[in-house]
């Protein structure tokens, strides 16, 4: 289900304490490599295994501007595409190698006109790959309508 067809689904409302729909996303070697070439990250712990364990790590692991990417495509997968990301602050955790998975969550924390805060987790296996918030816009008239807390549009 589109996160259009959520929204619908819904009631086309968004409140304060509304949790997203999990998204679990494979952690390949292709998309480790991917988004670090995709994003100009060439350091080698993101692409060459033999690097990796020369430097310590158990194996190549995700960048943080692929993860970041990864968030706002899950929020944008949830309110549409016609939301806009404000603002993304993010910390990153435990490592995402190949071979996991991670599953992001979310829960809407603030809703102030067409604007909502929502806190994200992305866990692995080992531990919380990525958590922060997101501040997102839905423009007035959209599939999604973010209402306050009171229930006031």
């Amino acid at each position: 289900m589109s996160g259009d067809e959520r929204m619908k689904a819904k009631g086309s409302r968004i409140r304060a304490g509304d949790a997203l729909a999990p998204l679990e996303i494979p952690i390949t070697r292709t998309l480790i490599v991917a988004g670090a070439i995709a994003s100009r990250d060439y350091q080698d712990v993101h692409h060459d295994t033999e690097l990796a364990h020369r430097k310590g790590s158990p194996d190549i692991f995700m960048n943080i501007l692929t993860t970041n990417g990864l968030v706002g495509r899950y929020i944008t997968d949830h309110f549409g595409p016609t939301a806009v990301l404000r603002k993304v602050a993010i910390r990153l955790g435990a490592p995402n190698y190949p071979g996991d998975t991670m599953v992001l969550t979310g829960s809407v924390e603030e809703v102030d006109g067409d604007t909502a805060t929502v806190r994200v987790v992305g866990a692995n296996g080992i531990g919380k790959h990525v958590t922060g918030t997101v501040t997102v816009t839905v423009p007035a008239g959209e599939p999604s309508v973010i209402a306050s807390a009171e229930g006031q549009a």
